[in-house]
């Protein structure tokens, strides 16, 4: 008999009390985002199509209620297999540290996901295939976590993520005749695609190793033993679990609740431009501090092409796709249009929508350009470089901003997956990765390896899977407690994970090109 049945019944149904709670934070939480949204929907004229924005949005939220039912889940799956947390307490808590994870969370990552799709795609001017391009890869996604999870397989939302984003922007170029080096900010995708890569490898080394360094240094031997029946672990080893846990679960809402904000921010800045449009939490000060960052940087970028004359609209160069000998003038001419628009728009309590919408459109162009001058084989002064990379920073803070109830939605959407599908995930880490079940010492080394791995790459803004982190991180203690290996399960997680990411690029890109043709 599976030792996780014999507390099934204690997972049945959350205590009244809890139910009662869940369901007013859901009350409360969709009267905030709907009053919220309406008045974005308001403030951008009612011009978008209400129906289409709201079922984009309610199918992201439940891309990130599946994602609960992966990710999330592997946060809890050891506190619940070693009783140190009745399946209601350790959901409810990995939900509010999720909650908080979500609500602290830079937003770094949510933008360097949809960084990966070019920039003429998320300007406001190309916002005619916004919708066909969220459906395709939010259904993608759906569609290939619902699967997986359906089967069991801690799969990684992320990899779907990532690979439908990957699949719409590759569609794009190739319906409009582009090469597919233009559909995707393929240096972007390459980082992305190395720390979904090393990751995984990352847990497994670093869990084996804790593993063999606790079983050197601690002596107590009930630290190394498996649950036994219902009984609880000791307070210690108890405390040591629920505190891993706690920081896998904010971890985790940190980096991939950014994942479910960058997917909202997305269709909203295709849907609500002019909502969308600047940071409204920048004060006219911090707007007017901008303004000479950037007349600073447009100086020293003058010194440098200083007889070179400019043909044609700054905005209409640099829109090319490729680099040439106006570039420099051009974004010359941008940066310092871009000033005099911040020193008006910072000292302006209420700017018209349209002159804000432009001026973001203005900063992500110069943002882009200067990233493609990065990139490119063009040397410039240390100095001018060096401006240009801080002066791109601040205007992309300037334009990238989520609102407090894009993350509470968020995270209400991840806690919610985790309390409903939290089981199979549970029974597959804790019994069916390893040929002896998991001991406390295992998971609390695998889940804080895993809190470590997703930390930093939050920090490097790089989106990261908790599945596999966690996952190859208790099956590297198993491999070093020589617990042996289910290779059944391990086939399929591999199956899992080598195929994710291109089923979801050609699963993204087919949907693309069909919702195209209507």
């Amino acid at each position: 008999m599976s030792q996780y049945s014999l507390i099934a019944g204690r997972a049945t149904a959350p205590r009244h009390r809890s139910t009662t709670v869940i369901a007013l934070l859901i009350i409360a939480t969709l009267l905030y985002a709907a009053f919220s949204l309406l008045q974005e929907w308001q403030q951008s004229g009612g011009n978008a199509a209400l129906p289409w924005m709201l079922l984009a949005l309610l199918t992201a939220l439940a891309f990130e209620f599946v994602n609960g039912f992966h990710d999330t889940a592997n946060a809890v799956a050891t506190v619940i297999y070693t009783r140190s947390l009745s399946p209601t307490t350790a959901v409810i808590w990995s939900g509010i540290c999720n909650f908080l994870g979500v609500l602290l969370s830079s937003g770094v990552v949510a933008f360097g996901m949809i960084a990966l799709l070019p920039a003429d795609m998320l300007h406001a001017s190309a916002s005619g295939d916004g919708m066909t391009m969220v459906f395709a890869l939010l259904f993608s996604a759906l569609s290939w976590n619902l699967a997986t999870w359906y089967f069991g397989l801690p799969s990684s939302s992320s990899h779907a993520l990532i690979g439908s984003v990957l699949g719409v922007g590759m569609a794009n170029a190739l319906l409009h005749h582009h090469s597919l080096a233009q559909g995707v900010d393929w240096q972007q995708a390459i980082k992305v695609g190395y720390a979904l890569l090393l990751s995984p490898l990352v847990g497994f080394g670093c869990a084996a190793l804790l593993l063999l360094a606790g079983k050197a240094v601690l002596r107590d031997r009930q630290l190394f033993q498996a649950p036994q029946g219902n009984q609880p672990p000791p307070f210690w080893i108890r405390g040591m679990l629920i505190l891993t846990c706690s920081g896998v679960s904010f971890a985790h809402g940190s980096n991939d609740g950014q994942k479910g904000m960058g997917l909202m921010m997305l269709i909203l800045a295709t849907t609500l431009p002019v909502g969308m449009s600047m940071n409204a939490a920048l004060s006219p000060e911090q707007n007017g501090q901008l303004a000479v960052q950037v007349q600073e940087s447009q100086l020293q970028l003058s010194r440098v092409v200083p007889n070179q004359l400019l043909l044609g609209d700054p905005q209409s160069v640099l829109q090319r796709d490729t680099l040439d000998q106006q570039t420099l003038p051009a974004l010359v001419g941008l940066l310092s249009r871009i000033a005099a628009e911040l020193r008006e728009f910072g000292s302006s309590a209420d700017s018209p929508p349209d002159r804000a919408l432009a001026l973001r459109d203005a900063m992500l162009l110069a943002s882009d350009t200067i990233g493609k001058l990065q990139r490119s084989t063009l040397v410039l002064p240390a100095e001018t470089t060096h401006s240009l990379m801080q002066v791109k920073v601040e205007m992309d803070r300037a334009s990238q901003a989520i609102p407090l109830w894009v993350k509470i939605s968020v995270a209400l959407a991840l806690g919610l997956g985790t309390v409903v599908g939290f089981r199979r995930i549970v029974i597959t880490v804790g019994e069916r990765i390893g040929r002896q079940h998991l001991n406390y010492a295992q998971g609390a080394s695998a889940e804080l390896v895993a809190m470590a791995t997703i930390g930093m790459a939050d920090g490097a803004g790089l989106p990261v899977s908790t599945t596999h982190v966690l996952t190859s991180g208790v099956a590297g203690t198993m491999v070093a407690n020589r617990s042996g290996l289910q290779m059944l399960t391990l086939r399929r997680l591999a199956v899992a994970w080598l195929l994710t990411l291109p089923v979801s690029i050609l699963l993204a890109a087919l949907l693309y090109l069909i919702f195209s043709g209507f």
